[in-house]
């Protein structure tokens, strides 16, 4: 179908949420994208940091058409293959560096997307809090139920994560927001220390992205995140660490919270779990998932048999020997590339998860984006004067030439 039909009929039948691209996709391989008409395009998006494999991984598509030929969903009342594998991958991944005697086992509950995974972080959270309680011998109702997240955070568009996400111009229009959420500036130690010396009897958790996709790849200081652990723990309230655009291998580990030297209590998870099929996760420690019992929550599609077979390739494929260092390699080789460009006033970000930050005199983001296409890139602009860069991880320093190349040319305006 060309683009014009797409168009025509979309702009007809599917809600308005979204203000697409004039391009329509159809085909992909690698780090490649193909249009209606044939065109190629360099993907700097990777469908917002999904495509961790990139395109079509030949691996990937093999499992998931011979899982879809042989069982596509029975639901979570049945066992079926690979769930378990990739819940033990994900204990293995999250335990890496660990330098705790005996690291806990982390229990996964597998969801479709990374709000989901977050609205479970969420009720685990307040459970664990509520449960605590209750083995203390005081009523449950006085149970601390407020979590804490930082400003310009990003947790999803579910009322619930919404108000979890400390961005007023995303809330204003949907309120009333669930209550018990309350944010701190991002990498503010003092403030973080008066909020728990004011309300930390309150608090049952500390949710936080290590580095802010959303607002343009803004990394946390290791200052900070290690004063979250200890304030946490102090107070008997939990970690959790939103790893939903920061995790697997995207920043070059396994999860974003490695490179701070700190273990969280839960991790949520989703975009690259599974290369691009539909999948979410959120991993508590045994103790604090203990909390939930049959009945506490639930989902009909995730977990599903398709998704576990594309998160059981990706995940094998991204632990093999050489992947972490490719990742690391090729990150820092792009930001040492991005600094050089023309009107870059700024650069951020761990392995391939990067942002620019341009000058006044630079075009605006929105329009290097457009002009962007034109030219054969796709890529992203989360602000005004921001772009960010979310390749897949199989990204090459040949690709990143390309960008730059092409890129120079785009800031010349």
């Amino acid at each position: 179908m060309t683009l014009a039909r797409e168009m025509a009929l979309e702009s007809e039948y599917v809600m308005g949420t979204f203000a697409r691209k004039p391009v329509e996709f159809v085909e992909g391989e690698g780090m490649i994208l193909r249009d209606d008409e044939g065109r190629e395009y360099l993907d700097f998006l990777s469908g917002i940091g999904v495509c961790s494999l990139g395109h079509c991984y030949p691996a990937l598509v093999e499992a998931v058409s011979e899982q879809a030929a042989k069982l596509i969903h029975v639901s979570n009342y049945y066992y079926i293959e690979h769930r378990g594998e990739v819940a033990q991958l994900l204990s293995t991944m999250l335990n890496a560096g660990n330098k705790e005697a005996h690291p806990e086992t982390w229990k996964t509950f597998f969801a479709n997307s990374g709000a989901e995974a977050n609205e479970c972080a969420i009720k685990l959270a307040r459970l664990y809090a509520r449960r605590r309680t209750e083995a203390a011998g005081i009523d449950a109702e006085l149970a601390p139920r407020l979590i804490v997240t930082l400003a310009k955070s990003f947790h999803g568009r579910t009322l619930a994560t919404l108000a979890a996400t400390a961005q007023p111009a995303k809330q204003e229009a949907f309120q009333p927001l669930p209550a018990g959420f309350t944010s701190t500036p991002i990498n503010d130690v003092e403030a973080l220390e008066r909020l728990f010396a004011t309300q930390g009897d309150r608090i049952c958790a500390v949710m936080m992205e290590v580095v802010q996709g959303e607002s343009g790849v803004h990394p946390c200081t290791e200052e900070f995140v290690q004063a979250a652990r200890r304030l946490t723990a102090e107070h008997g309230a939990l970690m959790i660490c939103d790893e939903v655009q920061s995790g697997i291998f995207r920043t070059g580990l396994p999860y974003g919270f490695q490179h701070f030297d700190v273990v969280p209590d839960i991790v949520t998870m989703a975009k690259g779990i599974a290369s691009g099929i539909v999948a979410g996760a959120c991993a508590a420690k045994t103790s604090v998932a203990a909390a939930f019992a049959p009945g506490d929550h639930g989902t009909t599609f995730g977990g599903s048999n398709i998704a576990m077979a594309a998160a059981h390739v990706t995940l094998s494929t991204l632990l093999a020997p050489g992947m972490a260092a490719h990742i690391e390699e090729v990150g820092a080789y792009m930001r040492e590339r991005l600094a050089g460009l023309p009107h870059v006033n700024e650069v951020r970000g761990l392995g391939l998860m990067n942002g620019i930050d341009l000058t006044h005199e630079a075009p605006a983001a929105p329009d290097i984006v457009a002009a962007g296409l034109e030219c054969g890139l796709v890529l992203n602009a989360t602000g005004p004067s921001t772009l960010r860069f979310l390749p897949p991880l199989i990204c090459t320093e040949a690709d990143v030439d390309v960008l730059v190349e092409k890129l120079a040319t785009l800031l010349q305006g």
